[in-house]
């Protein structure tokens, strides 16, 4: 199966407004992550999705591969669906977002392997032992409740499974109790150009999680373990924090 990775990559940002483009490390943001994307063994390639020309002229200056993509996607599964849509040569599509620059690619390959385990597989992710009670309870930690056989009960940004009597202990266990849902997707190709599609739940706008609306269409999302847990970029302080691990590596 030919799989490539996709990076959605969106100019404004919220709380951390031109994110991809801050290079106090010497490198963007955006590189750091392509970079890191382009270690996998398994993927065939990697191209920035890009919704503004200045991510474009980035994308080019570092030597990536971009596609110019529609700047009014409501999110960043639309704008790799648009992508995808023009290379009906891949399989696999991995939706990587541009701000998880420290996902390395073991953990892309570990992702794509489960379409080799599971061939019925329509969609994967990732997920991570919690081991604090602070993310536990951060609602900006999105968590996963997980089947025998892999697949995902459901995601929230509340504390799932709710413990009715509190132990610390919860924490600690092994095989572990909570999981923290790690922010790459994998999908089969044609799966993935009918997202967009698909009608949003209630659930979905409640917890404004979009893979819900997969969960809701009755299909299987697949959920490998990784061992580690990996901090997205969305505030001031995680860049801060980010910049001082690269300068102490």
């Amino acid at each position: 199966m030919k799989s490539i990775i996709v990076i959605p990559a969106r100019l404004a940002s919220t709380r951390l407004p031109r994110k991809l483009l801050l290079c106090e490390t010497g490198k963007t943001l955006l590189q750091h992550t392509y970079e890191s994307a382009c270690t996998s063994q398994l993927a065939e390639t990697v191209i920035v999705a890009a919704d503004d020309p200045e991510i474009a002229d980035e994308v080019q200056r570092f030597g990536g591969k971009f596609r110019l993509t529609n700047p009014h996607h409501v999110c960043g599964t639309d704008r790799v669906a648009e992508v995808a849509a023009q290379l009906d040569e891949y399989d696999l599509v991995v939706n990587l977002q541009g701000d998880e620059p420290e996902l390395p690619g073991s953990a892309i390959d570990l992702a794509l392997s489960i379409f080799q385990d599971h061939p019925e597989a329509q969609m994967a992710t990732l997920a991570t032992p919690i081991r604090e009670r602070k993310c536990l309870d951060d609602p900006s930690c999105v968590k996963v409740v997980i089947d025998q056989l892999g697949r995902a009960l459901y995601f929230s940004r509340a504390p799932i499974p709710w413990a009715r009597t509190w132990d610390e202990r919860w924490l600690h266990a092994d095989p572990p109790s909570f999981f923290q849902h790690v922010g790459l997707y994998v999908y089969r190709r044609d799966f993935l150009l009918r997202i967009p599609h698909l009608p949003t739940p209630q659930l979905e706008k409640i917890e404004s999680l979009e893979q819900l609306r997969v969960l809701h269409a009755g299909v299987p999302i697949y959920v490998g373990l990784i061992d580690h847990s990996v901090v997205g970029i969305d505030t001031p302080a995680d860049y801060a924090a980010f910049v001082r691990r690269q300068h102490t590596r």
